[in-house]
């Protein structure tokens, strides 16, 4: 079996089909790489062969990127030095797509080379568009469906095999940035109109070899190979090329403020290889791209966010031997922003939806929320009428509760009050079928409390989305302490066909996200109230790569919210709530009508258009600022710290069954520092050890809520690593 295959045709051009077996999608092997290789120099020495088009064996995609394994292959094929080995792997890349590119031209004349185009059917990402990019010439099918880019950069690495330093001498720096530094997708269209390709036709094939039997020499020569090349926008050296650079790198520190490693190394690329001929701008490539696949982050980022997340989407926790559980139609108990925005995920999915209110009125505002979605849509030509019809016909929007006895999956989000929720729990049950799994989309009320209100306590089970749902790509699933398999299975099924990643927890007080986000927020109050600038914790929070700090988080979740959430956990507590000075300010807060940006009136202040206009220094005149500020290396350590420990007492209490979810579920719930993988892999690369120690000098000079948990400590004893004691392959063996 083969991942390439060639076939000449009669008027001499050879058609490279890459259609790896097995797969929906090609992705680049080092088999691949070496048959592609061995191709190519058929298609250069065989003189009855005018030119090639390469294309993809499957159905509305060309390549979806690199086989990650292969990294990892090159690594450890490299022994006792893997940085060798990975940039003489790299430039063994370079080579092949540099022959490509050439395509046995006379190195003085230019001339006597063979044109290879590329003819994309659809999708092409990473090494995808790479490998097109090596060939003189890109025809994409008109597929609407597709995308084209270069996303690496989103999972802590950076287009490695060419494409940094091709799309940059192609387009120009700045014109490039949004590709490479943010890794964005489009359509075929908007690929053509940035110059990422050529052509957009119905049948690239055909226009492919009918432009290989007509190119000529100059067709197929690259601007950087042609004499008096110069690069769009400006080299360097250059004034206008200089003034780029500066911005670049100001717009680089502004987005990612130094915490992710792939963003400067890929700039530095850039930089440093448009200062010299193409083929040394090559090896610069290939020598930063070592450089952050030996970056602990780099692989973290990889492990979690394509590794981990494609394995979790692809049901690896799913309870065997279940048959296919896909919903057919959902019931929506109430219409607000979680219950509208629950409605419009599964409409997009195809999912018929019942969206039940307790007026009319209610009720239709829910639905009319995916209009509204469907109408922006429409004016950023990204969806049409007819999709915004369909889905409307998808949505009944009743009162009426017989409604849902059709449903094979409920989905409760009605108002946070445990008796509200046990009542429409009896209602709703005396109406649908008897095999129907009910779910809450509660957020901190345990559900093994809310099944007790059930007849069905197996079929009960918590969904619970994050907010706004329509743009949060994490949902976690809460199995109470009789909930059974096929409502575990039901979940993971309709989180799927949703196309969202799930995450599975058993039942505890604020499940898991919520459990280490709160301990966030507190932390940042809590410094606050000893005098720290709330600048200074949010900014220290940003330079770890979180999306906003802990001031910031509050104020954008609510005031009151923290409150409410404080009150309720001290109810159930007790004796046992560890009461701190955070709440104290919260409450203060409250009690001022300071509820955060709802009320344009928080921890900062607000205009009247709800712009933030900086941090409202009334909270000094009860918590004054300290004249010596903290340590700008123990507040983050606090911050980070106070997160991790609640994961690992997730971890050790079974709360979390799989430190993949642990990973996955703080990057996607709550923008955990994504550079480090997430907590456990944090903790991975900082090593077991150092965290023990660093939670005793923690606990010593902060409080009790540092202190190291059992299996930390035992683990630092015995120097064992997340991964390497809980990971997958450890499970397996």
């Amino acid at each position: 079996m083969t991942d390439f295959t060639m076939k000449t045709d009669a008027d001499g051009v050879a058609i490279i089909t890459w259609d790896v077996p097995g797969k929906s999608m090609n992705v680049m092997s080092i088999e691949g790489l070496s048959e592609l290789d061995s191709i190519i120099d058929t298609v250069l020495s065989d003189d009855a062969i005018k030119g090639a088009v390469i294309t993809s064996g499957k159905d509305g995609s060309f390549a979806g990127g690199m086989d990650l394994n292969l990294l990892a292959k090159m690594r450890e094929d490299a022994g006792d030095d893997p940085a060798q080995g990975l940039f003489d792997g790299t430039m063994k890349m370079h080579a092949l797509l540099r022959k490509i590119e050439r395509a046995g031209m006379d190195a003085k004349t230019n001339k006597g080379g063979k044109p290879i185009a590329s003819a994309l059917p659809g999708t092409a990402a990473g090494i995808g568009l790479e490998l097109p990019l090596a060939t003189h010439r890109i025809f994409v099918a008109d597929n609407p469906k597709a995308r084209i880019g270069l996303p690496e950069i989103m999972v802590g690495i950076f287009p490695g095999a060419g494409g940094t330093t091709r799309l940059a001498r192609k387009l120009g720096a700045m014109a490039a940035s949004p590709f490479l530094l943010e890794g964005k997708m489009v359509a075929p269209a908007a690929a053509k109109s940035a110059g990422l390709i050529d052509e957009v036709v119905a049948d690239p094939v055909a226009a492919a070899k009918e432009w290989v039997l007509t190119a000529k020499d100059a067709d197929i020569l690259k601007p950087w190979d042609a004499k008096g090349y110069k690069m769009p926008g400006g080299a360097p050296y250059h004034p206008a090329g200089f003034m780029t650079f500066v911005g670049a790198n100001a717009m680089v520190n502004g987005k990612t403020q130094g915490a992710f490693p792939a963003a400067k190394a890929l700039l530095s690329a850039v930089y440093e290889g448009s200062l010299v001929p193409f083929d040394t701008a090559l090896k610069i490539e290939a020598r930063w791209f070592t450089n952050i696949l030996l970056n602990p982050s780099s692989s973290a980022m990889i492990r979690s966010l394509f590794l981990n997340k494609e394995a979790l989407e692809k049901g690896a926790v799913r309870p065997e031997g279940v048959a296919d559980q896909r919903v057919k139609k959902l019931g929506v108990l109430g219409a607000g922003m979680m219950g509208a925005g629950i409605t419009l995920v599964s409409v997009q999915a195809g999912i018929e939806v019942v969206l039940i209110d307790q007026t009319q009125e209610a009720a239709d505002k829910g639905k009319a929320y995916s209009a509204s979605f469907f109408d922006k849509g429409i004016a950023r030509k990204k969806s049409t009428e007819e999709k915004k019809a369909a889905a409307l016909d998808l949505i009944t929007a009743t009162t009426d509760l017989d409604a849902l006895k059709g449903c094979d999956l409920i989905i409760e989000a009605v108002f946070e009050d445990p008796a509200v929720k046990a009542e429409m729990t009896k209602k709703v049950e005396a109406v649908i079928p008897e095999d129907c799994i009910f779910a809450s989309n509660t957020s901190t009320l345990p559900i093994t409390e809310l099944a007790k209100a059930s007849s069905r306590a197996d079929q009960f089970i918590g969904i619970h989305f994050f907010s706004p749902v329509e743009k949060m790509a994490l949902v976690e699933i809460i199995k109470g302490a009789e909930t059974g398999d096929r409502a575990v299975a039901k979940s993971l099924d309709y989180v799927r066909q949703i196309r969202k990643t799930p995450i599975v927890v058993n039942d505890a007080r604020f499940f898991y996200a919520n459990r280490c986000i709160i301990p966030y927020a507190n932390e940042g109050a809590r410094m606050i109230t000893e005098g720290a600038a709330p600048q200074l914790v949010d900014h220290a929070a940003q330079l770890l790569g979180f999306p906003v700090g802990p001031v910031q988080l509050t104020d954008e979740t609510s005031i009151d919210l923290g409150a409410k959430i404080a009150r309720a956990t001290k109810a159930a507590m007790g004796n046992a709530y560890p009461a701190s000075q955070a709440d104290d300010l919260i409450f203060w807060m409250e009690d001022l009508g300071r509820l955060g940006r709802k009320a344009n009136a928080g921890f900062f202040d607000y205009d009247e258009k709800g712009k933030r206009q900086g941090y409202w220094k009334g909270m000094h005149d009860k918590f004054p600022l300290a004249e010596e500020q903290p340590d700008l290396r123990d507040v983050q350590d606090r911050l980070m710290f106070v997160q991790v420990l609640e994961a690992v007492r997730a971890l050790e209490e079974g709360v979390l069954e799989d430190i993949r979810e642990g990973d996955v579920g703080a990057i996607l719930g709550w923008g955990f520092a994504p550079w480090s993988g997430g907590p456990f892999s944090w903790l991975d690369i900082i090593g077991t050890p150092y965290a023990a120690e660093r939670c005793d000098q923690l606990e010593a000079q902060f409080g009790e809520r540092f202190k190291c948990p059992d299996l930390l400590r035992e683990m630092a004893e015995k120097n064992q690593t997340f991964y390497g004691r809980f990971g997958p392959d450890a499970k397996a063996a």
